[in-house]
C-alpha cells in the first residue's frame, strides 16, 4: 500500500515538472503593427501588422513578461495586461499560432517615420552590424542594428544582435532614420525559403 502511494505521488510529481518545463518552451513570436483597438473586458487586442494581415489577440494570462521573453527584449516590452495604447505602431509579442495567438507583450515604437522593406540579404556586416538587402527592383538597403532591435526568426523572437543572416535569406526590415542611418527597429526572418 505505501509503494503504490509512493508511486502514485512521485508520478504526480512528474507530471507537475513536466507540465512546467514544457510551458517554458513555448515559443514566443514577432510581429510589427498597428493597435486599432483594446478590449479591455474581453482582455483582447486587435492588430493591423504591416503586412497588412489583421487579426485579435488574446491578452496572456500571466502579466509576467520575464517568463516569455528574453532579457535584452524584455527590458524595452511592457506586459500585455499594462499596454493601452490604441493607434501605437508597435512590436507584438505572442504565443501560438493562427487564431488565437496570445499576446504576452508589446514594445511601442515611437512616432516614426517608419519605412517596410522586403528584400534578400547580400551582404551582413558582423562587425559593423551592417544588413544589406536588395529589393525586387535592385535597389540595395542597408540597416543598421542595434542592440533594441528584434528579429523574428524560425525559432522565435530573438535580440537583434543575435540574428545572423545567411546571404540570399529572404527578410522584411522596419525600419526608422537616427542620426542620418536606417535603424532596423524590427526583422522578419521567418519566410519559408
Amino acid at each position: 500500500m505505501l509503494k503504490s502511494i509512493l508511486r502514485t505521488t512521485l508520478f504526480a510529481g512528474c507530471c507537475l515538472l513536466g507540465s512546467h518545463a514544457l510551458q517554458a518552451q513555448e515559443v514566443v513570436h514577432a510581429l510589427t503593427g498597428t493597435v486599432n483597438t483594446i478590449d479591455a473586458a474581453a482582455k483582447t487586442f486587435s492588430i493591423t501588422a504591416d503586412d497588412g494581415s489583421g487579426g485579435v489577440f488574446d491578452q496572456a494570462a500571466s502579466s509576467h513578461k520575464s517568463q516569455w521573453l528574453e532579457k535584452a527584449i524584455r527590458n524595452g516590452a511592457v506586459a500585455a495586461g499594462g499596454f493601452n495604447q490604441t493607434g501605437a505602431h508597435v512590436i507584438v509579442y505572442y504565443l501560438g499560432w493562427g487564431s488565437p495567438r496570445t499576446a504576452v507583450a508589446f514594445q511601442a515604437l515611437g512616432a516614426g517615420p517608419f519605412t517596410t522593406t522586403i528584400g534578400t540579404v547580400v551582404k551582413f556586416d558582423k562587425g559593423d552590424r551592417t544588413l544589406s538587402i536588395k529589393e525586387a527592383s535592385g535597389t540595395v538597403d542597408s540597416f543598421k542594428i542595434f542592440p533594441d532591435s528584434v528579429a523574428e526568426t524560425g525559432i522565435g523572437a530573438i535580440e537583434g544582435l543575435k540574428f545572423d543572416p545567411t546571404k540570399s535569406e529572404r527578410v522584411r526590415v522596419t525600419a526608422t532614420p537616427v542620426n542620418g542611418t536606417e535603424k532596423a527597429l524590427f526583422i522578419y526572418a521567418a519566410f519559408a525559403n
